[in-house]
């Protein structure tokens, strides 16, 4: 049985942190999924190697133990092979604090199934940490039975709009995988951010042996806003307003995604550019009763044709502005 190195599947140091596994798995996965490479055997082989390197290193306990086997591989590689272990396999499983049981050839051999996509390394250490309560000593859990395994779970980019994003969406998604084919509604939470994933529990692929399914995660990305633009928790839009009005103040329309419209006091002599705060009338929050806040930045439109009586107007501006600085 050949040891796994998962770190070297991955790419990452043995110190990688966890957002960092994450990155990793994620960009290889991509890159070899088996619907970007149809009928590749080779990246089909590469992509369950990186699954799996991922289920240890992505999960605490299992990362643990993993690190924990590494120092005492070649121990546990004789007894494999007829050394002091002949006749049994030893595995630490997690029970009390140093301790080790026996598992029998059989409980091993239960483990493996035609297609299993995890390799005998991972369910000869892992096994018994997948999915479900840990085996005692000498019996296996009720209801596990040869080739079961939970269905994997499965990550979907889907599109929203900022307006959806605000005020919370439901979409309905046709999902098939393995041959089987479904549709769900699925409510989208408000606030959520560009890049953040909405999990769907039981909705990935299907389980094999009576395991559960795996769960669905949405990636979301936010299309573009023609009004507004979104930095974390707040929005940014633009307002027009007049010369008069910048230079005289007054009010001024600005319109919200929750769809009304606010009345910003303008003072005098604002200039262009200037950016005002309209607190609360940003984005919610998922989870959380706090909202961001709306930033208005103003642009003053210049006339594009003068009347003659706005001509004299502004000539007699232009007269008393003569010799002063601005």
């Amino acid at each position: 049985m050949e040891f796994k190195d998962y770190y070297a599947t991955l790419g990452v140091s043995k110190g990688a942190t966890e957002k960092e596994i994450k990155q990793a798995f994620r960009k290889l996965a991509r890159k070899h999924h088996p619907d970007v490479n149809p009928g590749d055997k080779a990246a089909e082989a590469k992509f369950k190697e990186i699954n799996e390197a991922n289920e240890v290193l992505s999960d605490p306990d299992k990362r643990r133990k993993y690190d924990e086997l590494g120092a005492n591989w070649r121990a546990y590689e004789q007894g494999a092979a007829g050394g002091p272990g002949q006749g049994a396999w030893n595995a630490n499983f997690g029970g009390a604090p140093g301790g080790f049981r026996t598992m029998t050839p059989e409980e091993m051999n239960a483990m493996f199934g035609e297609g299993d996509p995890f390799s005998d390394f991972f369910h000869t250490f892992f096994g018994g940490a997948m999915g479900g309560p840990e085996e005692e000593p000498g019996r296996r859990t009720r209801g596990r039975t040869r080739g079961a395994r939970q269905g994997r779970d499965v990550e979907q980019e889907i599109e929203l709009s900022l307006d959806d994003a605000f005020h919370g969406a439901t979409r309905r998604l046709a999902i098939k995988h393995d041959g089987h084919a479904r549709t769900v509604d699925v409510r989208i939470p408000a606030g959520v951010s560009d890049g953040s994933r909405v999990r769907i529990a039981g909705e990935g692929e299907i389980g094999s042996g009576g395991a559960k399914s795996g769960d669905l995660y949405l990636r979301i990305r936010l299309a573009p806003h023609p009004k507004f633009e979104r930095k974390g928790k707040d929005l940014y839009t633009k307002v027009h307003i007049r010369l008069t009005t910048a230079v005289l103040g007054g009010e001024a329309e600005v319109p919200t995604l929750a769809g009304k419209t606010l009345r910003l006091k303008v003072p005098e002599a604002t200039q262009n550019g200037q950016t005002f705060r309209l607190k609360g009338h940003g984005m919610p929050t998922t989870n959380r009763p706090d909202t961001g806040d709306l930033y208005a930045t103003v642009e003053v439109q210049l006339p594009k044709t003068l009347t003659p009586e706005q001509r004299k107007h502004f000539e007699a501006l232009a007269e008393l502005d003569k010799g002063t600085t601005s």
